[in-house]
């Protein structure tokens, strides 16, 4: 039986996708997200699966991909585009390849045009095709970057997407509006760009006048994506993550969601938990008010007061109004000896949101 789960991170907009074959018991994962990693790798231990190998669509430059560290946990191979010039990758991936999983097998098609390092991923029976940025809901991935070319794009999605039987369904890297599917026929008849009567010379003149920026994250996205995804020597060398659920950025920075630091305010209201609020007085007790059981310990102050203050032998986590403050002080409680740190993702604006209890503040 073919497992299939389309999964999507809410910061991008990007899907990754798992296929399973269950009898086998392994799979592959297409275009994993840095962030996710602890939740992909939960959701293969809990279907019973072994993860094969990561397929990344292309080189993104709008999310950092999860494939090192998919790699760390589950033994998985980097599977990427010889063209893409990443290291390091286990298996340059070229046209007409096939990886399997158990019984079942996805077949390796070249789609350059968003980059020069695109493929599409073409099930074994062609009911269903993977597109990354190549071809989009309605859309493509824009052409004006990354050796990025519309007529190698129009041609590449013409001749090896759309000329999949008009059942495929089309599952893409990316959609900003919700949508999850479509299919080869939706597409030949309905994507503004490149279905009817569009030629090249219509799709170039199209995409020659999108006038897009670039995307926020494309400074930091393409050169981690170069290495896989791999954390440069900044990474929290030495931390323990094991105290709680937590969450490792690209930037290096170990973070607690805030439902999980709600779970654990008993520990914050005892001090087995050091719950330390950065921001300065007044905004302690400003209209978002702070979170039971915090101390203030303003950023400005904590260089000087932490060694008194803090006790390294038991975690800590830093809050401060939307996270960028916090986590300063995390890097600052590390280089001080504090093993067991970690950041309150998106800080009070995130924890009001989620209408976590405080002390004071307006609601």
């Amino acid at each position: 039986m073919l497992v299939f789960r389309q999964l999507f991170d809410p910061v991008s907009s990007t899907y990754t996708y798992l296929l399973g074959d269950a009898e086998a018991g392994e799979a592959v994962l297409i275009d994993p997200v840095f962030e996710h990693h602890r939740r992909d790798s939960a959701l293969l231990r809990e279907l019973g699966l072994r993860l094969l190998a990561t397929l990344d669509t292309h080189v993104h430059a709008d999310h950092v991909t999860g494939a090192w560290l998919m790699k760390q946990s589950c033994g998985s191979q980097i599977l990427l585009s010889e063209h893409a010039g990443a290291s390091p990758v286990d298996r340059p991936l070229r046209h007409g390849d096939r990886v399997a999983f158990g019984r079942r097998y996805l077949e390796v098609r070249a789609t350059p045009g968003h980059t020069n390092g695109c493929l599409s991923y073409v099930l074994d029976d062609l009911s269903m095709a993977f597109t990354g940025d190549s071809l989009l809901i309605r859309g493509c991935g824009r052409t004006d970057f990354q050796q990025g070319s519309p007529g190698q794009l129009f041609r590449s999605v013409r001749e090896q997407i759309l000329s999949l039987p008009q059942t495929c369904l089309l599952y893409p890297g990316h959609d900003y509006r919700g949508l999850t599917v479509t299919s080869v026929a939706e597409e030949l008849r309905y994507n503004p760009r490149l279905g009817g009567d569009a030629n090249e010379g219509d799709f170039a003149g199209y995409m020659n006048h999108l006038g897009l920026p670039h995307p926020k994250q494309m400074d930091i996205a393409v050169p981690a994506n170069l290495r896989c995804g791999q954390p440069g020597a900044h990474g929290a060398e030495g931390q323990d993550s094991s105290w709680a659920p937590l969450t490792f950025s690209f930037s290096g920075i170990w973070e607690i969601q805030a439902a999980s630091l709600a779970e654990r305010l008993a520990e914050a209201r005892s001090g087995a938990l050091q719950l330390i609020d950065v921001r300065e007085a007044p905004e302690f007790t400003d209209a978002l008010g702070h979170i039971p059981g915090a101390r203030l310990l303003p950023l400005s102050e904590l260089s000087a007061r932490m060694a008194a203050e803090i006790d390294p032998a038991r975690p800590v986590v830093a809050v401060c109004r939307s996270g960028t403050r916090s986590a300063q002080a995390t890097v600052l409680l590390q280089k001080s000896g504090c093993k067991r740190v970690a950041n309150l993702a998106g800080g009070m604006l995130r924890w009001r949101a989620e209408r976590l209890p405080v002390e004071g503040g307006v609601d």
